[in-house]
């Protein structure tokens, strides 16, 4: 794969991490660097992890997760970005210091987020290109645009109070939607 092909793919699949990080940045009252730190971390590693299981897996993992990996970031998104935006509208249903970039929401985020990365892998895997560039840089691209995105919900999500957790749910159903009907446009 030549340069300016890889560098592409690693931006396309870097977009849902920026996506999403925009959505929980403007989400949350006060980032920190620990927030930054994790979903950095998470979307980055797991990003560059998935291509490269995608690769080890090769074909097999990729009959078998053919159809049901659309399905999978739908329904995390969904009820990560519904979860949102029920709290944006019932702020004193809230949980007490909930935080997406900690437990199984952050586990739940870096894996919808990064689906397509597994794909990516199988593809890479099939035309016999090695793995280590493409996760490394996959991966990386991942950590920057989550930064990215982080810092700009952050900015937007100061002015915008709970409308930013409301948008920023509707944002991830809206990611979840996309992906689904892709997949079935397909």
């Amino acid at each position: 794969m030549d340069d300016l092909s890889l560098v592409g793919t690693s931006v396309a699949l870097g977009a849902d991490a920026f996506a999403v990080a925009t959505a929980v940045g403007a989400g949350l009252p006060a980032l920190t660097s620990r927030h930054f730190f994790r979903l950095i971390w998470h979307f980055g590693l797991f990003q560059a992890l998935m291509t490269t299981l995608g690769w080890f897996g090769g074909e097999g993992l990729s009959l078998f997760m053919m159809g049901i990996n659309c399905w999978i970031a739908f329904g995390l998104l969904c009820c990560l970005g519904g979860k949102m935006i029920i709290e944006s509208r019932h702020a004193e249903r809230r949980a007490e210091g909930y935080d997406p970039t900690r437990g199984w929401s952050l586990v739940g985020l870096s894996v919808a987020t990064s689906l397509d990365a597994l794909a990516v892998g199988v593809s890479l895997s099939l035309i016999g290109e090695t793995i280590w560039r493409p996760a490394l840089l996959i991966g990386l691209a991942a950590l920057v645009m989550t930064y990215i995105g982080m810092r700009l919900g952050s900015q937007g999500g100061a002015y915008l109070g709970r409308w930013a957790e409301l948008a920023g749910g509707i944002i991830l159903v809206l990611i979840g939607v996309r992906i689904l009907v892709e997949h079935l446009g397909t």
